[in-house]
C-alpha cells in the first residue's frame, strides 16, 4: 500500500534574526502594533449637538428672551415667574432636541463598542538565532522569518520564501475569499491585487503552508494603512446639515429684519406723534424698551423651536424603524443622508452575490457511475462542512471544494459517511504548480485513483475522442464567459500501478468523468434593487478585488453592464492608481466597474466623486473597505463584515443584501419629506404669528395670545406635530423622483408658496377675529355676525378682550394648526390628506393627544393660560369652522390632479 506523499518545506537554511538584529529592527521600523483610535469623550459628543445652526439661533433667542424677562422682573417690577416661562420653554426645546439625539447615538455606540478590538496575544512560529521560537504577534519585527500553516492568520506583510499548495483568504483586504499564492514566477498573476508571492496582514491561510519574510509591521502594513484610514477625520458635511445651515441663515435674516422694521417703524410713528419733542426721556426710554421686547418676541416666535426636535425625532424614529428592514443605524444623520445619495459604490462578494460558492451547472460523461462522481467530490477533498444548522451548512476550508460538498448535501448525501466507507489510501494535495489534486481509495477491494482539478489539465491525462474533447472545450469556454470556476474529474483503476512519482501523477489514460461550473450566485433580489436605484437616479458602481471578467459578468447579471458599455466604463486598480486626479476627474462618472481594486482605490474614488458634488454611499464588509466607508457621506457595512469595517460605517446591513440598501434610500427620502412637511407646518404658523405680532406692534394692540399660550403652540404642540409627521410610514413613490441637489434649499419653491400663501390667509383670518372680539361683546359663538365682522375689520380704535374671547381665539389659533397638520401630511403625496389613515395609526394617535390636550388646558388651565371652560356648542363651531382649512386643501389637491 502506498503512503501519502508529503511536500516538505526545508527549515535548515532559515536562521532568522539574532537578538541584536531584532532590537535594531524594532528601533528602526517599530513594533507590530496598530495605533489605537482616540476615543471621543461623552461631553464632547454631547456638546457637538449644539453645533446645529437652529440650536445656536434658539440659544441666542433664549438669552435675549431671558434678558427681557429679567428686565421686566427686576427693573419694571412685574413680580411674576410666568415671565420666565418663554426662555425656560426654549431651553427645554434645546435640551430635548440635543438630549434625544445624544441618547440614541449613545445607545447605538454601545452596540458597536467591541467592534474595533484587535487580538495581539497570538503566538507565531518564528526563526530566531537559528531556532524556531514562538513569538507574540506584537513582538514580530521587520526581517523575521515566519512559518504559517493552514488556518493561521498572517501577522504582518511579507514576501514568500517557500510555500506548498498555498491558498489564501484575502476577503478582509480585497473581498476575495480564495487566492492562490506561489513563489514560482510562472504562476505569477500580473492582474493580481497583491503580488502572487506576497501575503498581507489580516489575511488567512485556507490551505497549504509557507515560510515568509516580514517586510512591514504595524501601521506600515496594508492592513495598518487601512486601519488608519478608517480613523481619518470625516469633515464631509451631510446634505441635511448644509440645508439646515441655509434655513438657519434665512430665519436669522428675516427675523432680524422684522425686528429692525418694528424698531424703525416705531421710531417713525413716535416721531410723527411728537414723542421726541416732549423731551420726556423716561417716557421715550420706556416706549422703546417696550418695542425692543416686542422685537425680541418676534425673533423668538420666528425661530422654529420644534424644528430641531422634529429633525431629531424623525431621525430617531427612522433609526429604530429601519431595523425592521435590516438596517442597523449607528449614526443618526445617516438615515436621512441615504435619501440624498446620488452614487452607491458597492463591493461584489456578499453584497451583490451570496458569498457562497455554489455548483451552478454539471456535465458528466454519459454512462458515468454516480458513485464515482460522489466519491470524487467527497473523498478527494480537504474541505469540511459545519452542519450545526442542517438546512444551511457552512463551508470550512477551500470554498470551491466546499461547493462540491454542498452539492452533495443537496442531493441528500453525507460526505462524512462516504469518507468513512472509502478511507484514503494515499493523497497528492493540490498545488498551484500541478493545478490538480489526486487521491487513492479502494472500491470493491481495488485501488482507484481519483483526480480533480483544472479541466484542461485533467483532460490532458485522459483518453478522449475528438468530439468529446471538443464538446467539453466549448462547454468550458461557455462557463468561463459566465465567470464560473470550473473543475474537471477523472478516475482510473490502478491494478497495482504506482500512482505518484516525485509528487506528480504517474498514470495516464484516465477515464474522464466530466466537469462542473461553480460560481458565487447573485442574490435573487439584487437586480430589482439595482433597477429601483437606477430609476431613482442613483448611479451604482461595483468596486471589487476580483478579475475584470468576473466583475463584468456580475454586472451583466444585475443589469449594470450591457452591450452599450465600453472599456471606458471599466478600469482596473492598477490603471486607476497610475492616473492622476485630473485625468480621473473626466472619467469617474462613466466608470461602472473598478476591478482588482486595492483598499485605498475605493477611498480615492469616493473622494473624487464628492469633489464633483456627488453624495456618495459606500458598501463594504472587509477591512479594505474601511477608509472608503469613513470617507463616504454614508458608509454601509455588512452584518458579517470585519470589526474595522463596522466601526468605520454609519449603517450596518444585517442581511448583507443590496436590496436592504435600496430600502434605506426609500427610508431616507421619506424621512426628508417628513422633515419638509414639518417645516411647511411650522413655518406657516411662524409667518402668521410674526405678522400678527408686527401688526399688533404698529397698531399698539394688546396681544390676544399670552406667553404661556405661545409656549404651548410653539413648543409643546409643535413637538407633538413633529412626532405625528415623523411617524408617517415611508412611501415607495419617493423612489420615482431624482435625488435632490446639495445646493437645493430645504424649503422648495412649492413650499414657499404654500407657507406665505396660507400664512397670509391665516393672518387675515386671525386679524379679522381679533378685531371682531376686540370691539364686539361676544359671550357665545352662536351670536357671531359676519356683518359685525365686516364693520369692525378696519376699526383700529382701542378695545379689550373678555376671558371668553381670549379662550376662543386661543382655541381657534390651535385648531387652525391642527387641520394644517393634515394638509402638511398630504404634501408631495399626490393623495388626499385622509387617504391611508389606517396605515398612519401613530399620526392619528398623536393628533388625538393634541385635541385632548387642548381641551384639558382650556378646561383646567385657568389663570395660568388665561382661559375658561367652553361649552360643547363653542367647541363644535371652532372645530367645524377651522376645518375649512383642510377642506380647502382637499379641493386644491383634487384640482391639481
Amino acid at each position: 500500500m502506498s503512503t501519502t506523499p508529503v511536500s516538505p518545506i526545508s527549515h535548515s537554511s532559515h536562521l532568522g534574526l539574532t537578538s541584536a538584529e531584532v532590537a535594531t529592527s524594532r528601533k528602526k521600523y517599530g513594533s507590530n502594533e496598530l495605533t489605537p483610535p482616540k476615543k471621543e469623550s461623552l461631553w464632547k459628543k454631547f456638546l457637538e449637538k449644539f453645533e446645529d445652526p437652529i440650536i445656536i439661533i434658539l440659544l441666542v433667542a433664549m438669552f435675549l428672551s431671558l434678558g427681557v424677562s429679567c428686565y421686566e422682573y427686576f427693573v419694571i417690577g412685574e413680580r411674576s415667574l410666568a415671565l420666565f416661562l418663554e426662555p425656560a420653554g426654549v431651553l427645554l426645546a434645546v435640551l430635548l432636541a440635543t438630549g434625544v439625539a445624544f441618547y440614541f447615538e449613545l445607545q447605538s455606540e454601545k452596540e458597536f463598542e467591541i467592534l474595533n478590538q484587535v487580538n495581539e496575544d497570538i503566538l507565531y512560529k518564528v526563526y530566531r538565532d537559528g531556532q524556531i521560537s514562538q513569538i507574540l504577534k506584537k513582538e514580530l519585527v521587520v526581517g523575521d522569518v515566519v512559518l504559517l500553516e493552514t488556518g493561521e492568520e498572517v501577522p504582518a506583510d511579507g514576501t514568500l520564501i517557500e510555500c506548498i499548495s498555498l491558498q489564501m483568504d484575502e476577503s478582509s483586504l480585497t473581498g476575495e475569499p480564495h487566492i492562490e499564492k506561489s513563489t514560482n514566477p510562472e504562476d505569477f498573476d500580473s492582474e493580481a491585487t497583491y503580488p502572487t508571492n506576497y501575503i498581507c496582514r489580516g489575511t488567512s491561510v485556507l490551505d497549504g503552508h509557507c515560510i515568509f519574510k516580514i517586510d512591514k509591521v504595524g501601521d506600515a502594513t496594508e492592513y495598518g494603512r487601512v486601519y488608519e484610514g478608517a480613523q481619518m477625520d470625516n469633515s464631509v458635511k451631510t446634505p441635511l446639515n448644509n440645508q439646515l445651515d441655509g434655513l438657519a441663515d434665512l430665519i436669522t435674516k428675516v427675523s432680524y429684519a422684522i425686528a429692525i422694521l418694528i424698531l424703525v417703524g416705531s421710531a417713525i410713528i413716535y416721531a410723527m406723534q411728537g414723542g421726541f419733542s416732549n423731551a420726556d426721556w423716561a417716557h421715550t426710554l420706556s416706549y422703546f424698551l417696550q418695542k425692543v421686547m416686542i422685537a425680541v418676541t418676534v425673533i423668538v416666535v420666528a425661530v422654529p423651536e420644534g424644528l430641531p426636535m422634529s429633525v431629531t425625532l424623525s431621525l430617531a424614529y427612522s433609526m429604530r424603524s429601519m431595523m425592521k428592514t435590516n438596517n442597523l443605524v449607528r449614526r443618526m444623520h445617516a438615515c436621512e443622508t441615504m435619501g440624498a445619495a446620488t452614487v452607491i459604490c458597492t463591493d461584489k462578494t456578499g453584497t451583490l452575490t451570496q458569498n457562497r460558492m455554489t455548483v451552478t451547472d454539471t456535465s458528466f460523461v454519459e454512462g458515468t457511475s454516480l458513485q464515482l462522481v460522489h466519491l470524487s467530490m467527497a473523498v478527494n477533498s480537504t474541505a469540511h462542512l459545519d452542519q450545526h444548522d442542517s438546512e444551511h451548512p457552512t463551508v470550512l476550508g477551500n470554498p470551491t471544494e466546499g461547493a462540491l460538498l454542498l452539492w452533495l448535501h443537496q442531493q441528500g448525501l453525507d460526505y462524512k459517511e462516504l469518507r468513512q466507507d472509502y478511507p484514503l489510501v494515499s493523497q497528492l494535495p493540490f498545488s498551484t504548480e500541478r493545478k490538480y489534486m489526486a487521491s487513492v481509495i479502494q472500491i470493491d477491494g481495488v485501488d482507484h485513483l481519483l483526480i480533480k482539478g483544472a479541466p484542461e489539465i485533467v483532460m490532458q491525462h485522459c483518453s478522449l475522442s475528438t468530439a468529446t474533447r471538443s464538446h467539453y472545450e466549448d462547454l468550458l469556454l461557455s462557463y468561463q464567459s459566465r465567470a464560473m470556476r470550473t473543475i474537471g474529474f477523472a478516475y482510473a483503476p490502478l491494478d497495482g500501478a504506482t500512482p505518484f512519482v516525485d509528487n506528480k501523477l504517474a498514470v495516464d489514460a484516465l477515464t474522464f468523468i466530466g466537469v462542473v461550473g461553480i460560481s458565487d450566485p447573485i442574490r435573487p433580489e439584487v437586480p430589482a434593487a439595482i433597477q429601483s436605484c437606477t430609476d431613482a437616479g442613483i448611479q451604482v458602481k461595483i468596486v471589487t478585488g476580483d478579475t475584470s471578467g468576473t466583475a463584468k459578468e456580475i454586472g451583466r447579471q444585475i443589469g449594470l453592464w450591457d452591450d452599450s458599455c465600453t472599456e471606458r466604463n471599466i478600469i482596473t486598480g492598477a490603471e486607476f492608481a497610475q492616473m492622476s486626479d485630473e485625468e480621473l476627474a473626466s472619467r469617474v462618472q462613466d466608470v461602472r466597474i473598478v476591478s482588482r481594486a486595492r483598499p485605498m482605490d475605493k477611498e480615492r474614488l469616493v473622494r473624487l466623486l464628492q469633489e464633483q458634488g456627488e453624495v456618495v454611499a459606500v458598501t463594504g464588509d472587509g477591512t479594505n473597505d474601511a477608509p472608503a466607508l469613513n470617507r463616504a457621506h454614508v458608509g454601509l457595512s455588512m452584518g458579517d463584515g470585519t470589526s474595522v469595517a463596522k466601526e468605520a460605517s454609519d449603517i450596518t446591513i444585517l442581511d448583507n443584501s443590496f436590496a436592504s440598501i435600496s430600502k434605506a434610500v426609500m427610508w431616507g427620502r421619506s424621512l426628508y419629506l417628513n422633515i419638509q412637511r414639518f417645516i411647511l407646518f411650522q413655518m406657516t404658523i411662524n409667518v402668521a404669528a410674526c405678522i400678527i405680532v408686527l401688526i399688533g406692534a404698529f397698531l399698539d394692540t394688546e396681544s390676544p395670545l399670552t406667553v404661556t399660550q405661545m409656549l404651548w403652540v410653539n413648543l409643546i404642540m409643535d413637538t407633538f406635530a413633529a412626532l405625528a409627521l415623523a411617524s408617517l410610514p415611508p412611501s415607495s413613490r419617493v423612489m420615482k423622483s431624482k435625488p435632490r441637489k446639495q445646493t437645493d434649499n430645504i424649503i422648495s419653491p412649492a413650499m414657499a408658496k404654500r407657507i406665505f400663501g396660507l400664512g397670509s390667509f391665516f393672518v387675515v383670518l386671525l386679524f379679522a377675529v381679533m378685531q371682531y372680539f376686540k370691539h364686539a361683546e361676544v359671550t357665545t359663538l352662536t351670536e357671531f355676525s359676519f356683518a359685525e365682522l365686516g364693520r369692525h375689520f378696519f376699526d383700529f380704535n382701542q378695545g379689550a378682550f373678555s376671558s371668553y374671547e381670549l379662550t376662543v381665539f386661543f382655541c381657534f389659533f390651535v385648531f387652525l394648526q391642527f387641520w394644517n397638520m393634515f394638509n402638511a401630511k398630504a404634501f408631495h403625496s399626490g393623495k388626499s390628506a385622509l387617504a391611508d389613515l389606517k396605515h398612519c395609526r401613530n399620526f392619528l394617535f398623536i393628533a388625538s393627544i393634541i385635541v385632548i390636550g387642548q381641551v384639558v388646558i382650556t378646561t383646567f388651565g385657568g389663570e395660568m393660560f388665561r382661559v375658561e371652560p367652553l361649552d360643547l356648542v363653542s367647541w363644535a363651531i371652532i372645530v367645524l369652522s377651522t376645518s375649512l382649512v383642510l377642506w380647502c386643501g382637499e379641493v386644491f389637491r383634487w384640482c391639481k390632479k
